[in-house]
């Protein structure tokens, strides 16, 4: 992200208290719109043609559902929604792609199993977007 000239970055509760955990530094020239609205205001950029691509990273496996099953109730699910509505290419990387991953934890590498719905969720998600991306074509 420090790398990109303009990049907006979209922060949910869950995100600022996993930004902490792992002590990341945001790049100072990054505009940062935090999860503090019901109606999560800040997506309203969407309708203006602000943005040409979103990147939603990461996405749990809850996130993934809510896409899947187009429940927009959180600033991630919403900018999804909304990214959606305004025909703006995304990109999902998603938490649990395999059924068994190493990850990255606070104290050191782990192993996690992801369950059957998960990947099943991720591969209907993988399915839309790319359907969405024929579509922008």
């Amino acid at each position: 992200m420090g790398e990109l000239d303009e990049v907006d970055l979209f922060v949910t509760r869950a995100a600022g208290e996993v930004i902490r955990m792992y002590r990341q530094a945001l790049p100072k020239s990054m505009r940062v719109f935090r999860d503090t609205t019901a109606s999560a205001a800040p997506v309203g950029a969407f309708y203006y043609g602000t943005y040409h691509t979103l990147v939603l990273a990461p996405a749990t496996s809850n996130t993934v559902a809510k896409c899947v099953y187009g429940i927009s109730d959180t600033l991630a699910t919403n900018v999804f929604a909304q990214a959606g509505k305004c025909r703006i290419f995304s990109i999902v990387f998603a938490c649990d792609t395999a059924p068994e991953l190493e990850t990255e934890a606070p104290k050191g590498m782990v192993k996690v199993y992801p369950r059957q719905i998960d990947l099943e969720n991720l591969g209907e998600l993988r399915d839309a977007l790319s359907r969405r991306k024929r579509e922008l074509a």
